[in-house]
Formats: C-alpha cells, sequence, structure tokens
C-alpha cells in the first residue's frame, strides 16, 4: 500500500541544511520515491504552521520507506539535517476507499 510522508521542518542553519538538500535524491531515487511537494510558504487554511519547510513523499510501501530511512546513504546524509534543522515527521498511510 502506498505510504506518505509529511515533515514540517524548521530550518536553522541553511547553510549547513544545504548540504543535505545536494544530496538528498542521490540517497532517495533508489527506492522509488517521488517528492510530490517541497513548499517554504504553504497556504495555512486552518491552525497553526509554524515551519519554514513542508515537505511530502510518496513510497510504494512502509516497509520501503523504513528501508530508505535506515539506509546507510541516508542516515550519512540525514545528520546535516539533524545539524541545521529540527523536523516533525509522520508517516501516512494511503487511503482506500470503503467497498460500496
Amino acid at each position: 500500500m502506498t505510504v506518505y510522508a509529511v515533515a514540517r521542518v524548521t530550518i536553522t542553519d541553511p547553510e549547513t541544511y544545504a548540504a543535505y538538500g545536494a544530496g538528498f535524491m542521490a540517497a532517495f531515487t533508489p527506492f522509488g520515491g517521488k517528492v510530490l511537494s517541497v513548499d517554504e510558504a504553504p497556504e495555512v487554511i486552518e491552525g497553526d504552521w509554524p515551519c519554514t519547510r513542508t515537505v511530502l513523499l510518496e513510497f510504494p510501501s512502509k516497509a520501503v520507506m523504513k528501508a530508505w530511512y535506515a539506509s546507510p546513504a541516508y542516515q550519512d546524509l540525514v545528520q546535516h539535517r539533524y545539524a541545521a534543522s529540527k523536523a516533525d515527521i509522520v508517516l501516512l498511510e494511503g487511503f482506500t476507499p470503503p467497498a460500496a
């Protein structure tokens, strides 16, 4: 089942974060995921959205997402994000409408 990762990121050190961004696709692409959105200023319809970047990723399955996240390539890269930002990330399962 398709899953989605939603990340709300507050970038505190843009230069260090740029190193994360520069290597992201090389670590991400081999796992068959899709970057659906990266938005610096999403329109807030309700509530608060206090982050500086919002990211929406799609993966073919939860297992694939977790394999990407745990991969050596991503774990080496993510250290830049940890040093340069704070993030809240959730994993959402795709929606399957109930049978009629």
